[in-house]
Parts: structure tokens; sequence; C-alpha cells
């Protein structure tokens, strides 16, 4: 039974963005766990060292939570943006000392706690990053979104950790260097500083020793809480700050205060309010661990599976069984877990087919445990794989996991329509393996199927070595590569040993796969732990006879008729690379998927899904639209498979949605979790952006007419309750003013000071300290979408382009933006383009300008060198200018042109 997207939403807890599970096994499982399982069954216990908040385990006065934040932003802050290099690369392993620029035990401790954490599939530059996430949870603070992806360097950095005794412009000039604004400067150090304080051993001339407990003088009054007071004992000027506040011999170490200060205290005024400094902190310290060296790339934010297998392992119990173990990990919540009745496995055998011995090749799961995250919305439940047993004679391939309902539904996943993979041709066989872990000497038994015994069998292990000495503490990753030796065959396996020293002195954090054949026929049991052997080789007394392999595989059959068939009107349960969903709805306020947009007669699925190439998601609608993006609409639910009743205006045998409901197809790529694009929206209802603005003068407020404020702040949300005004503008995340004009004070600012998330979506922006994202009434239907079905080159005179009179303006704002240093003394002729990207121009095309549909803004411009389609994707309704070189005209030609 199907059970519907709303329901499943209630009874598992699942996401509020309904999204696509990663692919498993996907390269951020070993990071998701570890970032996940924090307290009870199957923990990882990454948060035992900062969680609570007050923890002080190595030294009293010592928060380790503050130690961590500590550690992420001094490894970071030696990146250069301008020379392109340093960034958050765990250098910091090198970098310690009494004579360095971090000094004291923190930075040791931290890395110390890590080091047992660091795989091949965890880099310690990355459980840095992660250490941030963890420890400001742990103190109650927002939940950093936390990508994977950083490489650790191998040897120090450049010097340029900030120090105290810096005059201001040094501070600006150093943030500028890693990338953030003088704005940005005050907010992370403010919201750094709202746990721990400053220690006399490593700071006496600041903090006298024998002053204060613990000789630690604290930021503010509540050290071990992430809250709001480093703000406002500063502002109220009840601040015991000592790096506001002099304590000690030094005149010049107030850094806190320069810091503080430089913009007048107008940054630190608008995080008063403890919202806006919960949602500043979050994106800053985002920020901050993404700043990584030139060559790296980040994935996606890491978030919790829906349903997850974990440690799945086969070992060869007898001749004729192998046993399955492992569990499944299900996401729910504290309240609506005893709501599942239980979890049902159904296998495949190792030809993929659906005969598994004399028994069947499925077998019911129950509930035993459940696992608590920091956050209190991420809960999981467990079901573990005990005492199933699978046939040697027809194996396994891979399997699917059902969720049954105590209510009698039920939810299929199938790992986006792959199944979870099991390979039985090598495994590491643990009962018969054996690791003495405080010498790192071992043996290790793998089982391979016999139809593969003839091919070699070699064994990876990947090692820790760590550099502890008087300044550094250092963990490198190395790795050996063993042959294993053909040993006795067992039923329809043969066993392969290797014995193996590992040096490094922590051998049972080592990781091993083990590898049957080369290349592109390999077969790989990988990323095993080697902690998972016992101190024991044990003897196999699972008997000694030997039988042969037949491996087949299941061929679809075919038929064949004289006559060609009919093709009739029905869904596609596939398209290329995805898969179809089921009928959805739209959002209740706006579109479900909102990454780009199309329309255009002869709408296809196929030519839908080509204009949505990249997306995670994309759908159909009324027939002719198309809409493309990475995640659903959380107000966008599950809707009857018969409402999507429109046939496609290009072909009439596909389903194309319907009225307010979307054809949906979802990718079946091996990706990341798929989540939304954090952007400045270009149309909001009837409303489009019209940039970045400023407040008004004298502390008045821009827009006069109305406000709200909530701490579910969406620009939807805006726009509905500014629903009978021109313009409406959020600010600080979750404040939202309306008016029907602006205060002549109010002035356009950068778009890149906007940067502060919507409390209510973490994809939108909602304007910042002082500043509005400000929208306006259309002066146009914006309903309307580009085509981009192939266009037949036309004549001006047959386009349907919208032009206006020809109009003069001066081009510098657009001009130094865009590329003042490639046509410096040159002066630019602007020519209109048509309607379907077809460009008319009696000139090379050098350059386009492409401005959002409001009235002309030069300080709003984008500047590309090319024509791609990504350009209406992401900005809707444009105005577009080609550029080319002319040498003779004294002064440039608008002529400006709305794509329909």
């Amino acid at each position: 039974m199907r059970l519907g997207a709303s329901l499943l939403t209630g009874l598992l807890g699942l996401a509020a963005q309904v999204s696509a599970d990663p692919t498993w096994p996907s390269n951020i499982d070993e990071l998701e766990e570890i970032m996940y399982q924090v307290f009870s069954f199957n923990s990882r216990k990454f948060a035992d060292n900062v969680n609570p908040c007050s923890r002080e385990v190595f030294t009293a006065g010592r928060k380790n939570a503050a130690e961590w934040l500590r550690t992420a932003f001094h490894d970071m802050s030696t990146a250069n943006i301008y020379q392109n290099f340093g960034g958050l690369d765990a250098s910091l392993q090198f970098e310690l000392g009494p004579n360095s620029e971090n000094t004291g035990p923190a930075f040791a401790n931290t890395l110390t706690f890590l080091s047992p954490y660091v795989t091949r599939k965890s880099s310690m530059s990355d459980l840095i990053a992660l250490g941030v996430y963890t420890s400001v949870l742990s103190c109650g603070g927002p939940a950093v979104p936390f990508r994977a992806g950083r490489v650790d360097a191998t040897q120090a950095g450049n010097p340029g950790v900030p120090q105290p005794q810096n005059d201001i412009a040094t501070f600006r000039n150093q943030f500028l260097r890693l990338g953030f604004s003088p704005q940005e400067m005050i907010q992370v150090t403010a919201c750094g500083h709202t746990i721990g304080g400053v220690h006399s051993a490593e700071n006496p001339d600041i903090v006298p020793a024998g002053r204060f407990t613990d000789d630690v003088a604290t930021f503010d009054t509540t050290d071990a809480v992430f809250d709001n007071k480093i703000v406002t004992e500063y502002l109220d000027g009840t601040t015991k700050n000592p790096l506001v506040v002099r304590f000690g011999t030094s005149t010049l170490k107030s850094s806190d205060l320069k810091v503080f200060n430089s913009d007048r205290n107008v940054t630190m005024r608008g995080m008063r309010d403890p919202g806006t400094f919960q949602s500043v902190c979050g994106t800053v310290f985002e920020k901050m661990i993404n700043v990584v060296p030139p060559g790296v790339t980040l994935g996606d934010p890491i978030t919790p599976y829906q349903v997850k297998p974990v440690q799945v392992q086969l070992t060869l119990s007898s001749l004729a069984s192998m046993q399955l173990t492992g569990s499944i990990r299900v996401l729910s919540t504290p309240t609506t877990y005893t709501n599942i009745a239980g979890v049902t496995i159904n296998y495949k055998n190792r030809s993929g087919g659906t005969t598994c011995g004399s028994g069947p090749c499925s077998f019911n799961l129950n509930l035993q445990g459940t696992t608590r995250s920091l956050d209190n919305n991420i809960f999981f439940v467990w079901f573990p794989i005990t005492q199933q047993f699978v046939p040697t004679s027809s194996g396994i391939s891979s399997f699917t996991i059902t969720v049954n309902m105590k209510d009698g539904s039920s939810k299929l996943y199938d790992n986006n329509g792959n199944g979870y993979p099991v390979q039985d041709g090598v495994f590491l066989q643990s009962p018969q393996s054996c690791l003495d872990k405080s010498a790192g000497t071992g043996t290790f038994v793998a089982a391979v199927r016999n139809d593969r015994a003839s091919l070699p069998v070699t064994m990876e292990i990947t090692y820790k070595t760590r550099l502890i000495d008087n300044t550094n503490v250092a963990t490198s990753l190395k790795k050996m590569t063993l042959d294993m030796t053909k040993g006795d065959c067992r039923g329809s396996y043969t066993f392969f040993t290797a014995s193996v020293s590992i040096p490094g002195g922590v051998s049972v954090e080592s990781t091993i796969d083990v590898i049957s054949g080369s290349g592109a026929s390999a077969v790989v049991d990988s990323f095993k732990k080697a902690g998972i052997a016992g101190g024991t080789c044990q003897s196999w007394t699972g008997g000694s006879t030997c039988s042969s392999v037949t491996v087949s595989s299941i061929t679809p059959s075919t038929t064949s008729s004289s006559a060609a068939p009919t093709a009739s009107l029905h869904h596609r349960d596939t398209m290329g690379g995805y898969k179809l969903v089921s009928c959805w709805t739209e959002a209740s306020n706006g579109r479900a998927l909102t990454g780009a947009a199309f329309s255009y007669d002869g709408m296809t699925l196929d030519s839908c899904m080509k204009n949505c190439t990249g997306f995670n998601y994309w759908g159909t609608e009324y027939g002719r639209e198309c809409y493309c993006g990475n995640s659903l609409d959380a107000t966008s639910t599950s809707a009857a498979l018969g409402d999507c009743n429109f046939p496609c205006s290009g072909d009439s045998t596909q389903y194309c949605g319907a009225g307010n409901r979307i054809e949906l197809y979802s990718t079946t790529a091996s990706i990341a979790a798929p989540t939304a694009t954090l952007a400045h929206v270009p149309v909001v209802g009837k409303f489009s952006l019209v940039g970045c603005q400023t407040e008004a003068a004298n502390n008045q407020r821009a827009l006069q007419g109305a406000q709200t404020v909530s701490d579910s702040m969406t620009l939807e949300m805006c726009a509905t309750f500014c629903s009978d005004f021109t313009y409406f503008g959020t600010e600080y995340g979750r404040e939202c003013y309306c008016g029907n004009s602006l205060l002549d004070t109010s002035k356009p600012a950068l778009i890149t000071e906007c940067n502060m998330k919507c409390s209510g979506n973490p994809y939108q922006y909602c304007g910042d300290g002082f500043r509005l994202d400000l929208y306006k009434v259309s002066s146009t239907s914006s309903s309307s979408v580009v085509s981009t079905a192939a266009a037949t080159p036309t004549s001006s005179g047959s386009s349907t382009f919208v032009t206006s009179s020809e109009q003069r303006f001066s081009i510098c704002p657009c001009y130094c933006q865009c590329f003042a240093h490639h046509l410096a003394g040159h002066h630019i002729v602007l020519k209109r383009g048509l309607r379907h990207f077809y460009l008319v121009s009696t000139g090379f095309v050098d350059f386009y300008i492409v401005f959002k549909q409001q009235p002309l803004n030069l300080q709003q411009c984008i500047c590309v060198s090319q024509w791609p389609t990504y350009i209406a994707r992401q900005h809707g309704r444009i105005n577009v200018y080609t550029v080319t070189f002319s040498h003779s005209e004294q002064s440039v030609l608008f002529n400006s042109g709305l794509f329909k």
C-alpha cells in the first residue's frame, strides 16, 4: 500500500523539505553517521567532549566547545582569496607551539579528540568543520550547514591569524583577505566569542593571574550558552569581556572593542534581537567553514537519510548459507516512532532473480533501539538484521526496504531505483580473522566465491600515523597493499589469507578493502573497520566439501510482431535517468519547483527533462509547462496519479500534469541528498526583486506602511502580508516591511550586503542588518516563462520581442563591474536580442549584460561572456543587451528588450 507523503512526514518525521536520500553507499556515509548518531543506541560519540556545553574535559575553565570553535577559525584564517591559497585544510596540525600564532592547549586537545575519527572518508579538515556544527548546536546555537569534501594539508600554511594587538585597519584587511566584509568581521567575532573566554596562561597581560576563577575571564556572563549576551552586555555597558574592558597591563589588545565599534556599533545593534543573532551566526559560521583552498569542491549540505542500511556484512556461516548482518536505520521523531510496526527486507539473488533456495527472498525486522541527534528534529529508530541467512547456492545482489506502519500502510525504499547493493563475490570473513590491537599484528581472511577463486585477491589497508611532539599533533593516512594467499575451499567459497603488521600504533582505527580481480571486473568489500576482527582467529567448523558456483543474469524475454505497436496515452515510469515520483501538487503560495521554468507549445516529457538537465527534480504541468528544482517546497504534497490527466501538447501519448498538478520525476543518479540553492529569489508572486536597499537615514524605516515579525519568515509570507502595497522588504532574516514608496534617504546597496537567510526558509535571503531585500509589484504579469524550444532565426520584423524607446545612459556602473579591465579606452554598442535567443547584431558580440525585469538600474546588472540558457533559468523574465566593441560611438545605445 502506498503511503502518502503528508502521512509519511507526520509518522516518520521526515524532513520538511521533501528530498531524496543519497544513493547508498555514498562517500558521505561515514560523516553522516558521525554527525547525526550522537546519543544512545549506535552512538558515534562525537559530541561527548562538548555536550553539555559546560564540559571541561582536559582542564578546569577550558570549555571544549569554545576550543572546537576556535580551532576552526584559526585553521581557516590564514586563507588568502586574492592569492588563492589557504583555507580550512587542517594545516593547523603543523602550526602549533608557544612561539606560533596558535598558543595554548586548546588546539592540540581538539585535534587529539578528532584523530580517531579520521579515515579516508572523513578528513581531519572535514571533522574540524563538523566540530563547528557540533559545538555550536551543543551550546544552544544554530545548526550550521555542513558540507564534506575538504582535503587535508601535509604541511604548515602561511601565517596570518588575527592577533588582539592589531589595529582596526589591519583587522579589516585580514578579514577581507578571508572573503569577509567589515560587517561580517564584526558578526563572526561576536558569534565566536559568545562562549568561552581568555586564559591567563596564554595572555597574562590581558587576564592577570589569580584575579578570575580558573584564571579565565569570560566573554560574557553565560560562557556556556550560545546566546547574544556578548552583544547585549556590550551595548548596555555592563560587559566584562576582557577584549573590551582592560583588566591587565596591555593597552593595545582590546580587539573586540576595536572590531565591534568599527562601524559605530551599527552591526552590533542589529544583533540585539536573539533570533537575529542566531540567524546571523549560522550564516557567518557556514561561510567560515566553507573557506577552502583552491581546487577543493564541497558537496551539498549533509542531511540525514530517511532510511539507511548501516554496517551491512556477509559472513560464511556454513557450506550452505551466509549470514547477513547489519541494521536498517529509519528517520523518525520521539513522538511518532511507535507508529512503525516493523521493516521488511526483500532481496534478489545474485543473478537478479527472486528464487532464493527453498525459502522466501524476504524477512522481517523488529525495532531495537533509538538514537538522538543534537538536532531535536532528527531521531532514528533501529531495526537490526540478526539471524538472517542467505543460501550460498542462490546468493544475494541487492535488496529493498519497506517500512510498515501500524495502520496497515507502508512505504517502499529502493535506493533511488537501484536497490541497496550487496555483492557476494568477496567479503571479509571476520570470525576467522584476528587482530592484536596493541601490537598491530593480525591475520585477515576473505571468502571468495569459487567462480572467482582463480583471480588474484588483494587487501588494501589504510592506516594512521601520528606525529605528537612538543608542539604539533598531526594525523596522516598511509596505505599498504598485500596479496592474499589462496587456501581451502569451503562449499561455494574459497578462503584467502594475509598476515600483516600494521604500523602507527592505532591499528584498530585502520580500514580494509578486500579486492577480487582487477580493473573493471574487480569486486570489492570496501571500507571495513579493522576493529571488527576479534583478538583470536576462530577455527572454521562449517564443513569442507567444495562445490562449484554458476552465476547468470536475468535476460528480459522478447517477442516479435509483424505489426508495429500503437502507442497509447499513459504515464511513463522512467525518463532517461529519472523515475516517476507521482502526481504532485503545487506549493501553497508559489511553485513546488523553483529552479527553472519553461513554457511552450510542443511540450514533451523528453524536452522538459533536457531543459532540466542538472536538476534533481523536474515536472510538467498544464500540458505545456515545465519546472525544475533541486528540492520540493514543503507545502507541496502527493496527489492521486489520476489527477495528472492533461496530455502533453507535443506528444499525445504522454501525460504532462494538469491544473495545479505536476507530473513529477526525480533523479536516479548517484548524488548527494538534493537541497535547494540559497539565492536571491527574482520573483515572488506579483513582486519582482529590486535589489538590496538600505534603511533610511536617522534610524527611519525605508518602508513605513506596515510591518510584521516572525521566526518562520519567508519571502512568500512577507509578500502575502504586503499584498496591498507596492513594495515589500525583508530584514534581519525575520522582519517584514511594506510601503507604497521608499523614503528618499534609502539607497541601493550591493546585493552581497543582503546575506542573511530567511528564518523560515534557509534557501532564501531576507536582508541583513539595516538592509532590505526589496521587492516591487511587477508592471507586467510574471506568469510567462522563457521557451527553450529550438528556434528558427527570424528577422526583427517578425519577432515578438518587445522594445522600448532608445534611451541614453552612462555605462559606468556595469562597465566598471564587468569588464573595465577588458574594454578600457573602448566604447560599447548595445544591440537587442530576439526572444528565442537568436541574436541580431551588426558586429561580433563580445559580452551580454542582463538586467532583471525592473526599472532599469545599472547597479543590478549581471554580466556574462556567452548566452547560456541558465540565465533564463536563474532570472526568469529578463532584459538583455548584447555588447560589441566600437571605437566610433561616442555614447552607449540601449535597446531595452523584454523576453516574454
